[in-house]
């Protein structure tokens, strides 16, 4: 025990000295060797995705997964403006057959009432594959090996990589048959169902007879089951989706409906395999995590490897993929921009997508500086804006981000942000009664006026800045009146010097008076008007500024605002059950068309009823009728009357605030080739190139080792070993000394 107190010494020195070395060597928050790999490595925010499944998933960061996980029929070319539908899956982008009622040819010119039905003959190109999965797995009879497991037979197994077969098929025209008809499904949400049923023919009452089947198949099974038997939608035929032959997908619609071909480009519309839906269905695989959400099974470039919810997501090369080629035309600027270096060469370039979380903007930022992320989010559009709103304020930051190249493309794309009103609750709500449906009309219209976005999002917030906004349309859309002389919201600004102006905070109170609050107050009651605000985001640091200023613009009022911030999916919950009242939204165009933007008030997609993107719920059938006529008309001067109808009618009524249309930009680092931004073209990660090497030489460069702390460890080292040894000194002659004593009273 002599030589117990040198060695803990020894010991506590040495591990010290191996921490700071390490730490001193290398502040990567990635393994040795992970800037050589040929791997992207960015982020994702707050939670994992809540659905990979094509059918149920509609939001944004969603997306990041899902467009390189699937294969839609179409995408759109990557460098051409506007957007131009090319073929994915599809060996062509077709146009419909118009047919009358007794089912005769029309011209493509024919008017629109003549039309009965659209039909698309969508011809699949031979010989793709789906990427490996057990679900495909047969043995040497040619049986599937895990489509009828048992509970004990899957065990333990988390991951579609733990079973020891994957197998593959081709892709045929049945696949995307059964992933049209899936969206009569009652097991997951189907967000698009009702768009979908108003045109896929028979569609509405398919699934009539699919809640019915399906209720067969759950009897006996108390409701919160998570084992359900496998609903086959391949036992029921369904009018509007039908295979011809094997690479031929029918699609009947009613009517004509020109929007179609844009909604072919989405995931919702991507193939999916029976044989997943099955295996996925068995015992025990819901509470394994094993399920299209976490799990998708595409025919895309990339996918899932690891999913560890909450902190990591890997998708890696589809050793099955075809392969593309990188195109070889564009815009003008885009060869000068080096866009056109990789014309005709095979994608993906990149092995492996390496997305980690990052729930703080600021760690984000660091380590985007730092190197360690060649994008921030690949999804986001606000990363390039913001990084250049630090330049522009720092002559120091602006000359860091000169010399490490960083690039910040910029774009004017189609998107925009809105405040919203919850149009079944009762305060802000459309109301019961006719007196109280102006009384809560002219409460939206006060906060409209209020809410100051040209200061908040023009001056303050540049970051994520834009311009304010007067109707949902963002400018560039046919459609879209935004930036013309003239324009204005008249609820919110007057036309005064060539310039929309804002109203008086004067009239806005009025306004709030003649709702019944004046000063903010109920004035039956005397009781301040206490409003909620629902977030759909955690409030970091960067959003608590946001929704302080939002606080005040209602102080303004004399409102008292009171904000109830959640992450995504709990927000997601929340408005599905209609218990949000005012809210923070978004839209990021689906397609360039304005219809993609007025359905978002579409009466039918109510959130709260019927699982669609209307989160307002607001409902108006004169607007309604407008917007089905609008879904068949091409663009000229017959839809341009149309939509000009349906903003007026909601600069009217006021269920958004709308906010403002954001300027857009990604940030890359300098290593990364190909980047151009887009908010439409969400397949992007098959485009960007990598130069490994430039990484790695940048990244030791930008974090050099600080060698300083060994030098004080290794002092701190000695004086530990210098106390320690002459504590065993001063011990070994304190027992020395002490010895004879005892000595002398044993002999005694």
């Amino acid at each position: 025990m002599r030589g117990f107190h040198l060695s803990r010494a020894w010991r506590l020195a040495l591990a010290l000295l191996v921490a700071v070395a390490a730490g001193g060597c290398n502040n990567s928050p990635y393994p040795a060797d992970a800037a050589q790999r040929n791997t992207l490595y960015y982020t994702f925010d707050e939670r994992s995705p809540r659905y990979l499944d094509p059918t149920a998933s509609y939001a944004n960061p969603e997306s990041a997964y899902t467009f390189q996980i699937y294969e839609p029929p179409y995408g759109y070319h990557y460098l051409k403006r506007p957007y131009t539908l090319v073929p994915k899956s599809a060996a062509e982008v077709v146009k419909p057959t118009y047919l009358d009622k007794d089912g005769k040819v029309l011209p493509a010119d024919a008017p629109p009432e003549q039309i009965a039905q659209s039909v698309y003959d969508v011809r699949i190109r031979p010989g793709i594959l789906f990427q490996p999965h057990p679900a495909f797995a047969k043995d040497d009879q040619g049986r599937s090996r895990y489509l009828q497991l048992s509970r004990e037979q899957l065990g333990e197994r988390r991951s579609p990589f733990d079973f020891e077969h994957q197998g593959t098929r081709e892709l045929v025209a049945e696949d995307f048959v059964y992933a049209l008809k899936r969206h009569a499904t009652t097991r997951i949400e189907a967000p698009v169902f009702a768009i979908f049923a108003d045109y896929v023919i028979g569609l509405r009452e398919y699934a009539d007879r699919i809640r019915a089947e399906d209720a067969k198949l759950l009897a006996g099974l108390p409701e919160d089951a998570r084992d359900k038997p496998f609903l086959d939608f391949r036992k029921f035929p369904l009018e509007g989706s039908s295979a011809p032959d094997k690479y031929t997908w029918r699609i009947r619609l009613k009517g004509k409906y020109p929007q179609w071909s844009y909604w072919m480009a989405m995931p919702f519309l991507a193939p999916i395999p029976w044989e997943a839906d099955a295996f996925y269905a068995q015992p025990g695989m819901s509470e394994n995590g094993l399920s299209l959400n976490q799990w998708p099974v595409g025919t895309g470039p990339y996918m899932m490897k690891e999913f560890v919810r909450d902190r990591r997501h890997v998708m890696v090369r589809n050793p099955n993929f075809r392969g593309e080629s990188y195109p070889c035309e564009g815009m003008p600027e885009d060869k000068a921009a080096g866009l056109l270096d990789d014309c005709g060469k095979t994608m993906p370039f990149i092995d492996t997508l390496y997305v980690t979380i990052e729930k703080e903007a600021v760690p984000r930022r660091d380590k985007f500086k730092q190197g360690f992320l060649d994008v921030p989010e690949i999804e986001r559009p606000e990363y390039g804006v913001s990084f250049r709103a630090d330049a522009d304020d720092s002559d120091d930051v602006r000359r860091l981000y000169e010399e490490r190249g960083f690039q910040f493309p910029l774009m004017t794309d189609i998107s925009n942000w809105y405040l919203g009103f919850n149009m079944l609750d009762p305060v802000v709500g459309k109301g019961d009664t006719a007196e109280q449906q102006v009384r809560n009309r002219k409460l939206r219209q006060a906060i409209a006026i209020a809410i100051e976005w040209e200061e908040g999002y023009g001056r303050i917030f540049k970051h994520k800045g834009g311009v304010a906004a007067h109707g949902p349309i963002p400018p560039g859309l046919f459609g879209s009146r935004e930036g013309q002389p003239g324009f204005h919201n008249p609820v919110t600004h007057v036309w005064k010097d060539g310039k929309a102006v804002r109203r008086p905070i004067e009239e806005a109170r009025m306004l709030l008076a003649q709702a019944g609050y004046p000063e903010g107050r109920d004035a039956k009651t005397g009781k301040p008007l206490v409003l909620n605000y629902d977030f759909q985001r955690a409030i970091t640091p960067e959003f608590k500024s946001e929704n302080d200023w939002m606080v005040k613009q209602f102080a303004k009022l004399g409102i008292q605002l009171e904000i109830r911030a959640t992450d995504f999916n709990q927000y997601q919950d929340k408005t599905l059950k209609g218990r949000h009242q005012i809210f923070w939204g978004g839209w990021l165009a689906d397609y360039p068309d304005a219809e993609n933007f007025l359905f978002l008030t579409y009466g039918p997609l109510g959130r709260s009823k019927s699982q669609g993107d209307n989160y307002a719920n607001y409902d108006n059938p004169e607007y309604d009728a407008l917007y089905r006529q609008l879904q068949a008309l091409e663009d000229g001067p017959r839809k341009q009357e149309v939509i000009d109808r349906m903003v007026r009618m909601l600069q009217e009524d006021s269920p958004w605030c709308f906010g403002y249309f954001p300027w857009g930009g990604l940030a890359f680092q300098q290593w990364v080739h190909n980047g151009k931004p887009s908010i439409m073209i969400r397949d992007m990660a098959k485009y960007y190139r990598l130069d490994t090497p430039l990484r790695t030489r940048k990244q030791a460069e930008w974090n050099q080792p600080v060698y300083w702390p060994l030098g004080l460890l290794f002092a701190l080292a000695a004086w530990l070993v210098w106390v320690a040894r002459r504590s065993f000194r001063a011990r070994e002659t304190a027992t020395a000394e002490a010895a004879p004593v005892v000595n002398a009273a044993k002999g005694a």
